[in-house]
């Protein structure tokens, strides 16, 4: 707990060490990490299409070294429970708390299960982001026109039934802004429940600390990815399931 604290510590100047340290940071925020990101990120655009043409079934691995490489150079560490909860021959709906744009390298490299994102459409326009997750068949949903958003749903249910993978939501449909787990929408769940599979709840603990929503204010630290034991849609009905899902994500969470 004092570790995931030291980031808050930090921005709030409470501690005069933490501010030296934060102070430190900065120029290496600016001159190492944001540069090679950039960097990094080209590289993978001019890589994408070929893969995508050539070779697709590489795209998610070279999002994986994409992530963490980047987590890496942004000096964040990384600590993952549960993974003995996956069964890899299972198809799940994997739900997560979403307080940080690092809980996307979080997922895609730390996971360890093929998967599409369920992910809004504004993120299609990313430069690079959104051209991979395009040409990478993941799911573009405008929450605005509730009959598209319906057929990529059932876009999604056939990419389950065909590949045996897994689909991946942010249930909260945005970014926490103070890392507290908002409401979740009924998607997923919906999804889950249509399709009898297991819904899988993932704690992302300590990303808000790193690099909080609609900020730049990043800093390294630590984070847990903890991958919690499934729950079965067929046994609950949609609020109960909503619920658990939600309580268990938030226990390991504060």
């Amino acid at each position: 707990m004092i570790i995931n604290n030291i980031s808050y510590r930090i921005k709030d100047y409470k501690v005069p060490f933490f501010k030296v340290l934060h102070f430190l940071y900065k120029p290496y925020k600016w001159m190492v990490f944001f540069p090679f990101f950039v960097l990094l990120t080209g590289i993978c655009g001019i890589i994408i299409p070929f893969l995508a043409y050539f070779s697709p079934k590489y795209l998610d691995s070279l999002a994986i070294l994409w992530s963490r490489f980047s987590l890496y150079v942004a000096l964040v560490w990384m600590k993952i429970e549960g993974r003995e909860n996956i069964d890899k021959n299972q198809s799940y709906v994997v739900v997560a708390n979403h307080a940080s744009q690092f809980d996307i390298f979080v997922i895609y490299g730390w996971l360890g299960i093929p998967f599409k994102w369920v992910m809004k459409e504004e993120l299609r326009s990313v430069p690079v982001i959104g051209r991979f997750c395009n040409l990478a068949g993941h799911i573009f949903i405008d929450r605005k026109n509730s009959k598209e958003a319906i057929a990529k749903i059932n876009k999604a249910k056939k990419y389950l039934i065909a590949k045996k993978s897994s689909i991946f939501f942010f249930p909260e449909g945005t970014r926490s802004l103070d890392g507290n787990v908002q409401g979740f929408k009924k998607g997923a769940f919906t999804l889950a429940k249509d399709m009898n599979l297991p819904v899988l709840p993932v704690t992302i603990k300590g990303t808000h600390s790193i690099l909080p929503a609609k900020t730049t204010d990043l800093f390294p630290g630590k984070v847990e990815l903890i991958i919690h034991q499934p729950f079965s849609s067929e046994d609950y009905d949609m609020e109960t399931l909503i619920s658990m899902c939600k309580n268990k994500i938030e226990s390991s969470l504060y």
